[in-house]
């Protein structure tokens, strides 16, 4: 197997587990490196855990979890390239001086530093996300965004912004971890560790969370939510505009009105969004022709989803695919 053998990206990671921190999302980026390793046949990457006080932490599912030191361990920041904070639910209980102390100490010893899940609150109550771009789970974009103007906050599933490692919460520490091995250790390792794990696509940094719409408008438009429901069930066979206003029970006056008010643009077109964005998914996801795809999101013809296609992205369906396949 190929490998590469140098990489600016870190091989010595240090996980920061605060109390509620999401397991799923730990095991999301520890186990990339552990199956990397095994494929490797060596000891490429290694990890440890560190808790603020060296005691076991509560996951948001209750599970102990015990770590190897705490912050006021001396050797707490021996020998590590980037400490990852690991934060889940109530991340706003966890914002305190000696969290960002110890932080502020691994920064000015050269330590990179990352979050996920919910993490990047930390480091940016630290004042460590001044001027860079982040990625945080969607349920905390807003709050980010209010609290600290000076960050960058961002709906990709990921973002390496220099030497700031972030990612939101769920699987996309998945996809991060392997963004790294790929630049470390090459296609190959990467590639076999996603088949390991039965990781059908390796996302890339561009992919956006889904943000539910109830949680951008909440409980202002339960008849909004409702139409972009419908709309979302009928990619292939869009239903139509009457009907639509006679399922929601609205005029098409103020159908028009919602979506301008909470989404800012027409029903038409946000549905014309709606299955794009499910063409992109095709793209990158199956093997699908373009043929194949164009018909099962609506479109009356391939010339006509091509033409719609590069508008919206800016480039040609066959380009996304191009772009998605591995060097």
């Amino acid at each position: 197997m190929k490998m590469q053998t140098t990489s600016e990206y870190p091989r010595r990671f240090g996980f920061l587990l605060l109390n509620d921190f999401t397991l799923i999302s730990l095991s999301s980026a520890v186990e990339p490196l552990r199956m990397a390793n095994r494929i490797c046949g060596k000891e490429c990457y290694s990890w440890k855990t560190i808790s603020v006080t060296g005691d076991a932490v509560a996951a948001s599912n209750d599970l102990q979890i015990n770590v190897d030191c705490g912050i006021e361990n001396v050797n707490s920041l021996h020998a590590l390239d980037v400490i990852i904070i690991c934060g889940g639910r109530r991340i706003e209980k966890n914002v305190s001086k000696s969290v960002s102390v110890w932080l502020k100490s691994a920064h000015q010893r050269g330590v990179n530093l990352g979050a996920i899940c919910t993490g990047s609150y930390i480091l940016a109550e630290a004042g460590l996300l001044d001027g860079y771009r982040c990625s945080i789970h969607w349920e905390n974009m807003a709050t980010l965004t209010d609290q600290f103007p000076n960050i960058a906050v961002s709906r990709h599933i990921f973002t390496i912004d220099r030497n700031r490692y972030t990612s939101s919460g769920g699987t996309a520490p998945v996809d991060m971890m392997l963004h790294m091995i790929e630049s470390g250790l090459g296609t190959d390792v990467s590639t076999g560790v996603a088949d390991q794990f039965i990781y059908e696509r390796i996302r890339r940094s561009d992919d956006q969370q889904r943000v539910p719409l109830q949680h951008v408008i909440g409980h202002q438009s339960e008849k909004l939510v409702v139409a972009v429901g419908l709309m979302e069930a009928n990619i292939k066979e869009p239903i139509t505009q009457e009907d639509l206003v006679s399922y929601v029970g609205l005029s098409r006056r103020q159908l028009q009105r919602l979506f301008q008010r909470f989404l800012y643009c027409t029903p038409s077109r946000y549905y014309l969004q709606i299955r794009l964005r499910r063409a992109r998914e095709f793209l990158r996801q199956t093997s699908m022709s373009l043929v194949e795809i164009s018909a099962s999101t609506g479109f009356v013809s391939s010339s006509h989803f091509s033409k719609s296609y590069k508008e919206y992205f800016g480039h040609s369906p066959s380009n996304e695919r191009r772009q998605d396949m591995p060097d």
